[in-house]
């Protein structure tokens, strides 16, 4: 089984709760080294067990007519989150001039002069950069299933409950039909919500 992803700052581990799915590096020389080019890790050799999860792939990368989400012939992962936003916003910024967000260039002003820690203490829950993020979701995602189960759990054991109660009620009424139990006791034993419970 495969056990978690190798792209660099991605925290996917495998659990079958999760709908995250797990794809080996193709075997093929020329596709298998297209992929370590993308993933843009120093020194990466991918071994027999060394897998991307699905977060990395568009969704036009999956064949999705079988029961199983598999990866067509020609997918190539796209999606990553460089921790420095590398090279891929280096060549798309080359033409724009160069300028720090957190500094005003405008007249400065009370409500212009802001710092990024200002920005950062004013909104607290952001995160400073796309790994911790990550990271959260992949917590939160393993939370939610948690609780999925145990939602899941509750609603098995609510439906036995309700069932004894009503072969209890059904028994009682039964008796009281038939003279075994007097009449009325059922007023006694079975709550108030059940009286009206048609045999």
């Amino acid at each position: 089984m495969p056990t978690h992803c190798a792209a660099a700052g991605c925290a996917a581990t495998y659990n079958k709760h999760i709908n995250i799915s797990f794809h080996r590096f193709p075997l093929d020389p020329q596709r298998r080294k297209e992929w370590v080019r993308l993933v843009r890790r120093k020194n990466f050799v991918p071994g027999k067990h060394t897998f991307l999860c699905s977060k990395h792939f568009e969704a036009s990368c999956f064949d999705l007519t079988g029961q199983t989400r598999r990866l067509k012939m020609d997918a190539v992962p796209t999606i990553f989150d460089f921790c420095t936003h590398l090279k891929s916003m280096k060549s798309k910024s080359r033409n724009l001039p160069k300028k720090n967000p957190c500094i005003s260039t405008g007249p400065s002003n009370s409500k212009s002069s802001v710092t990024c820690q200002q920005v950062l203490l004013e909104h607290s829950y952001a995160f400073r950069n796309p790994t911790e993020a990550k990271k959260r979701i992949f917590q939160l995602e393993k939370k939610i299933a948690s609780l999925r189960r145990k939602m899941k759990n509750c609603l098995q054991k609510e439906r036995r409950e309700t069932l004894r109660w009503f072969k209890t009620t059904c028994l009682v009424k039964n008796l009281e039909a038939n003279n075994i139990l007097l009449r009325g006791i059922s007023e006694h034993i079975l709550p108030n919500t059940l009286h009206d419970l048609s045999l």
